[in-house]
């Protein structure tokens, strides 16, 4: 890679870096391109050369928190020996995703249905099989072995992350006050009922 590639790379990483630091510390209202070009000291030509427009920025940050949270959903799943360890494993680790990284789940969760990632929802389906195809690969001969009951690919994942994207979503609610120590105690073995094949 030329130094002119690196230098790109680490100008755009840092446009993403600044705007989840921007979402975190002024919410959705203060998200704004004049924000995020002031605080990373990077030119609006550059995020536009870039990103194509905020919405692009905002759509690939978006996509990068999405394929850390399923990289390290992944990790905990493909680490168990059968699948009701692999289920449990998977919830424990979006919530400890949610509690680690509250900055990265806040931007997931508040941003999915905002107006900013419309003009790229192709591109985030794309992003987002193709990091659900871990989960997917994972499940497919537990569930043709017997392991996991037959149940459609969208509806595991309904199954599965549905419960504890909610859980996660009312953590990081103010409306809310919600248990994560509790909820890992509770959701692993609840979610694993749903789709055990008895």
């Amino acid at each position: 890679m030329s130094p002119k590639q690196q230098r790109g790379e680490a100008t755009a990483d840092r446009l993403l870096t600044t705007a989840l630091q921007v979402y975190a510390s002024s919410g959705q209202q203060g998200f704004t391109v004049n924000a995020v070009t002031a605080a990373s000291g990077v030119s609006l030509g550059s995020l536009y050369h870039h990103f194509g427009s905020f919405d692009g920025l905002a759509a690939a940050l978006y996509t990068r928190c999405m394929e850390e949270l399923f990289e390290e959903l992944t990790t905990a799943l493909t680490a168990a020996r059968t699948a009701r360890t692999g289920v449990r494993a998977l919830v424990r680790a979006y919530l400890r995703f949610t509690e680690e990284r509250p900055d990265a789940a806040l931007f997931l969760h508040a941003s999915a249905y905002s107006g900013y990632l419309a003009a790229h929802a192709d591109r985030i389906r794309e992003a987002k099989e193709a990091a659900l195809g871990g989960i997917v690969a994972w499940m497919r001969p537990r569930i043709e072995a017997g392991e996991v009951a037959p149940i459609p690919e969208p509806l595991i994942e309904a199954l599965v992350i549905g419960p504890v994207a909610e859980t996660a979503r009312r953590r990081l609610s103010p409306a809310y006050d919600m248990d994560l120590a509790q909820a890992a105690r509770v959701l692993p073995d609840r979610i694993w009922r749903s789709l055990s094949p008895d």
